[in-house]
């Protein structure tokens, strides 16, 4: 999709709105929060316009920054946390390796076997990771009976380590605290498809501010803010 198509009708310069939608991807803000920090620098937006650009372009941040991920290591830590949709707990599944590098993440609506294979068969597929040589999870009983599946069907080495030990996942469990700072301040999410969307924009903010982009380093900012606009054609 060229820049002229995906900012076609805005109404606002890209460089703009994709300022918006960093900052409420980035940091612990509110719709109207981020409506008053542009107003303060003369562009009056409502805080809904601001809303539809994160819905609208947080899965094209995702998307088009996939391709410059960093390799993970073949080390896993597999968590899931909660998260609430219309005042009902949703499930986030979450991976990163033992450097605390996000492999991938699947919002889904139940917490079951099921559930736990469609992540694994997404992380597997994802291009910057490698496949597994252990896999540490907690105690939940679907993933003995998931990583023999994926076994059985030769998506899994047969050699991978399944290792069940709480203590071992607080890595992942510690990084579970970022994405949970960013949804409070909104209070959960109206819809499944709206918490999708938000959920990519933030995990793959945290990627960067990790250092997993090549060309960015972890913490640098301005490198950050050239490296979206570069992806989006944008004049930084």
């Amino acid at each position: 999709m060229s820049e002229s198509s995906l900012f076609k009708w805005r109404h606002y310069q890209p460089n703009i709105i994709l300022c918006c939608v960093r900052w409420y991807l980035s940091y612990p803000l509110s719709y109207r929060q981020v409506e008053e920090l542009i107003t303060e620098r003369g562009l009056p937006v409502d805080h809904s316009t601001v809303f539809r650009w994160v819905q609208h372009y947080s899965p094209v941040l995702d998307k088009r920054c996939r391709r410059y991920l960093r390799p993970t290591n073949d080390s896993w830590r597999v968590d899931e946390t909660y998260i609430k949709v219309k005042e009902q707990w949703k499930y986030l599944y979450r991976a990163v390796d033992s450097a605390g590098n996000t492999l991938d993440f699947l919002l889904t609506a139940k917490r079951d076997a099921r559930a736990a294979k469609r992540f694994f068969c997404k992380a597997l597929k994802a291009g910057h990771n490698q496949p597994p040589r252990v896999v540490t999870v907690d105690k939940n009983p679907a993933y003995p009976k998931v990583i023999a599946e994926l076994k059985a069907e030769q998506a899994l080495p047969q050699s991978v380590e399944l290792r069940q030990r709480r203590y071992l996942n607080n890595i992942v469990e510690q990084d579970h605290r970022f994405i949970k700072r960013l949804v409070k301040p909104g209070m959960g999410f109206g819809s499944f498809n709206t918490a999708r969307r938000t959920i990519r924009g933030y995990e793959v903010m945290h990627m960067m501010r990790k250092g997993q982009v090549q060309g960015v380093a972890r913490g640098a900012i301005q490198e950050r803010v050239r490296f979206i606009c570069q992806i989006f054609g944008v004049a930084g």
